[in-house]
């Protein structure tokens, strides 16, 4: 009987300190996550420095925690993985710290993931991927759709010009008080409005798979200042419900093109956005009835190390080890379809 590979992984692309133990690539045998939302709520966002220096405070404890909590030690690992990008150079520093000092010291094989393919292969810890699959990666810093034709090969089919969805859903939030992260209030006020305002839904016009969500931010932003300028009081929750319905249908619609064009067995929706009940309904009843659609739980959809290690399964099972010169790379993708 083959020997279960088990995976040692690190994830601290951003505000996140994760640590997460990963067997055979689809069982989580321990998956710690160290949280830094208070101290970066009084800001209204992510501070990098601040992201850096709590990296460094947790990413030993949290090691030390996952290992107990898998019941392993350093003898039991076959590698260890880690994000290497995209995310704050500084952050991500930490967390590749860590690993490759735990590699030479073990002489383990150092494994270097993607942050994006990591979000995709979440959904690999719910259901076995099936290929070609069509994932929709949608979080505060990316919005792709992007085409997973065989384990591990990835071609971005369209993504956005300018905000990701995530960033748009935080600014609105500012603007109508909510605390960072804005997203999940957004989502509870969308059930609790009325669809009221007309806010553009860009790039639809256009027949093509990018986005751009600069414009309904701006839109949402410009009628709250204008209210303020007049003395009216708008109801703020009609404006979530609004501005959540608009971004829902581009990002369904895109969703819609790019599987009539590349016809896929699997939808897999991924990253932070993705815990939005809006967005999962919409999917569901658009696409649940055509193909497999795969949401990975929500705790699976935030930044975290299992989904690291889920995905360094694939890389550990095609030899694509790194070595120990492995850097920060804070502007990481895939590549276009152009590109190929």
């Amino acid at each position: 009987m083959a020997k279960d590979v088990i995976i040692l992984a690190f994830e601290s692309s951003c505000d996140e300190t994760s640590v997460a133990v990963v067997k055979n690539g689809t069982e989580v045998l321990a998956n710690i996550i160290a949280t830094q939302i208070k101290s970066h709520q009084r800001f209204g966002g992510v501070v990098p420095e601040v992201a850096s220096r709590h990296h460094v405070q947790q990413i030993i404890r949290c090691t030390d925690l996952a290992l107990k909590t898998a019941a392993v030690g350093y003898q039991d690992l076959a590698a260890v993985a880690v994000t290497y990008g995209p995310g704050l150079v500084g952050s991500l520093l930490i967390g590749l710290m860590a690993a490759k000092t735990i590699s030479w010291a073990h002489n383990l094989p150092l494994i270097g993931v993607n942050h994006l393919a990591g979000h995709i292969y979440a959904a690999n810890l719910v259901k076995p991927l099936k290929y070609p699959a069509m994932a929709l990666v949608v979080s505060g810093g990316h919005t792709e759709l992007v085409q997973v034709s065989e384990p591990g090969e990835f071609t971005i089919l369209g993504d956005t010009r300018d905000d990701a969805v995530g960033e748009a859903f935080d600014k609105v939030g500012r603007m109508l008080g909510i605390n960072y992260p804005a997203g999940k209030t957004i989502d509870q006020w969308a059930h609790e409005g009325q669809d009221t305002f007309e806010f553009p839904r860009a790039m639809l016009e256009e027949h093509n798979l990018d986005f751009s969500f600069s414009g309904i931010k701006s839109a949402v932003i410009n009628t709250l200042h204008h209210a303020q300028q007049v003395g009216k009081t708008l109801n703020k929750k009609d404006i979530a419900t609004s501005f959540q319905k608009d971004v829902v249908e581009i990002l369904t619609t895109k969703t819609r093109w790019a599987l009539e064009q590349y016809p896929s067995q699997q939808l897999i929706v991924a990253g932070g956005v993705a815990a939005n009940n809006g967005l999962r309904t919409s999917i569901q009843q658009e696409f649940g009835s055509q193909l497999e659609v795969i949401f990975p739980p929500l705790r699976l959809c935030g930044d975290n190390a299992a989904m690291i290690g889920a995905f360094a399964y694939i890389k550990y099972q095609k030899q694509q080890f790194s070595d120990l010169t492995l850097n920060a790379d804070p502007s990481l993708d895939f590549a276009y379809l152009q590109e190929q």
